[in-house]
């Protein structure tokens, strides 16, 4: 009976982990596309701007107080220079948490650029607090601001059009379980962006986009 038990944990183990798996490859399908649509929008990223990042994160589908009680949640993929090049992504989550009870809120995709390389130790490390650990402001969208002095760059949409929340207070995290079923193994973001981490076939196409709009 103890052997049967095992063996339908281990089973039961089995299935989570590949429904992991599929999930954070059908959310780098997702974030290529986001990536896709905000550099072409009229009012999406410009050129200048996007060539004068550091690093790169795209949460495709950021929940915004849904089914959660005042708290916007959204998991994506981090990308950083690497000399000519971009590194391996790593996966990581943005939160963001606001008073009062959000019912059935919007559905937001979202692109942001680190403008500053001094700032990448912070941006890779387990837990990035916006506002506190580098200034961020809005870079599109007619109730958004752009900040000149702004380290973080947002970019939001939704159906088309210009989406954001409030940033102070939201963090940027790494998505521990998004790794592992990346690169099978447990990793820090740090460790695969700066470590010279291969990049798995399934985040190929993904690197391949952020390449093809900033290295033309």
């Amino acid at each position: 009976m103890r052997f049967t038990n095992y063996f339908l944990v281990l089973a039961v183990a089995g299935v989570f982990q590949a429904t992991a798996a599929d999930g954070t490859i059908s959310r780098l399908g997702r974030a290529t596309a986001v990536f896709n649509s905000l550099t072409t929008a009229k009012n999406g990223i410009r050129a200048e701007q996007i060539a004068a990042a550091d690093c790169i994160a795209v949460i495709p589908g950021f929940k915004k107080g849904a089914a959660v009680v005042g708290v916007g949640y959204g998991r994506g993929f981090i990308s950083c220079r690497d000399g000519g090049k971009w590194s391996a992504p790593g996966a990581v989550s943005l939160e963001t948490g606001s008073l009062g009870v959000q019912i059935g809120g919007e559905q937001i995709d979202i692109v942001v650029l680190s403008m500053d390389m001094e700032q990448r130790a912070k941006l890779l490390s387990g837990r990035f607090a916006i506002g506190s650990d580098a200034s961020a402001a809005w870079g599109n969208g007619k109730a958004a601001h752009e900040d000149s002095n702004a380290k973080i760059l947002f970019f939001g949409q939704t159906k088309g059009m210009f989406a954001g929340f409030g940033l102070d207070g939201a963090t940027l995290a790494t998505d521990e379980s998004g790794n592992k079923a990346l690169y099978g193994k447990a990793s820090t973001n740090r460790e695969i962006v700066s470590g010279g981490t291969e990049t798995p076939v399934n985040a190929q196409a993904f690197i391949a986009r952020l390449s093809s709009v900033t290295n033309p």
